[in-house]
Order: C-alpha cells, then structure tokens, then sequence
C-alpha cells in the first residue's frame, strides 16, 4: 500500500469544518479571478488537473501551514514557472519591487 499524501484525509478525524460563508478578502478575489484568467478559453494554461496536482505535491508542512487560497497561488505561482509563462527570477523581481512599494507607503510610528 502506498503512503497517503497530506491532501488525503479521507476517514482521518480533522475537526470540524467551518461552513459559514464569509465576505472574500481583496487577495482572495484577486487570487481567484487570476485562477479563472489562466485557465479561460482564451488562455487555456491549463487544466483543473494539473492545479489539483501543484497543490497536492506541496511539501507537507507547507500544505497544512497553507490556507486555501495559499494553496492556489502556490499552484498559480507554480504553473507560470512550469508553463514557461514567468520565471522565478521575474516572479521574484516582481515581489520585490510591490514590497518596496508597500513599505515605503506604510507610515512609521
């Protein structure tokens, strides 16, 4: 038999789920409408599947430290790279410059 991945917690006691609906945060709709721009008809990236799988080969304790949306843009992040769209180089000149952006705005106490 072979070894369950973090992502499959089938029969395993985990608590109890939160199902109240609650308002999207501003990231969590920006995360969610880049998801839905990548895999449009005209874009076509790629396939439910191959998201399903980015989030399932997450490290285990990034995977459970990891919201949900976390975990999409781990996999969003993740397939730009492995479709050839952004390099990490590019992706990680990007976050640079929106930190530098975002502390220099931020006020000091």
């Amino acid at each position: 038999m072979t070894k369950r991945g973090v992502h499959d917690m089938g029969g395993d006691a985990a608590g109890p789920i939160d199902r109240h609906e609650h308002e999207p945060s501003l990231a969590e709709r920006r995360i969610d409408a880049m998801m839905l721009l990548m895999r449009d008809q005209k874009r076509h990236l790629w396939l439910t599947d191959e998201n399903r799988r980015t989030i399932e080969s997450m490290a285990p304790g990034d995977y459970e430290a990891a919201g949900y949306y976390e975990r999409w843009l781990h996999a969003l992040r993740g397939l730009l790279v492995e479709k050839g769209v952004l390099t990490e180089a590019e992706i990680s000149e990007r976050l640079a410059a929106v930190r530098a952006r975002y502390d220099a705005a931020e006020p000091t106490a």
